[in-house]
């Protein structure tokens, strides 16, 4: 019962929180496209740690993360205005690499392809 509990705190804090990003901050850093990936809110509901990915530049990525980062604060308290909790969970933001593991493990099989492809002829 309580896992199934936790899941819909997760997917609850997960829709508020990328709602927050996409149509509430306004803060001029948040140039990248930014992606809710995952929520992950703690037994006792005192953390909730958020992962992002950042599709931009370098640059871009580092700027939105410091944005998100000090946006924390203000998506505690949209947190706590439309989720209904006893205790709100602190936020954290974190980056989300799967997809720039997935993009480089591509690029290796693609690599091992052709050099397969090399060998045969």
């Amino acid at each position: 019962m309580a896992n199934y509990r936790g899941g819909r705190i997760n997917e609850e804090i997960k829709k508020e929180v990328s709602n927050t990003i996409q149509n509430k901050i306004k803060d001029p850093r948040l140039t990248a496209m930014v992606s809710v990936t995952d929520v992950e809110v703690t037994k006792d509901l005192s953390y909730a740690k958020v992962f992002v990915s950042i599709f931009g530049s370098e640059e871009q990525k580092a700027n939105t993360l410091d944005a998100l980062k000090s946006s924390t604060g203000f998506m505690r308290k949209e947190i706590g205005k439309n989720v209904k909790l006893r205790h709100v969970p602190q936020v954290l933001i974190e980056l989300d690499a799967t997809l720039d593991k997935a993009q480089h493990l591509n690029t290796l099989f693609e690599a091992i392809k052709e050099k397969n492809s090399d060998d045969n002829e």
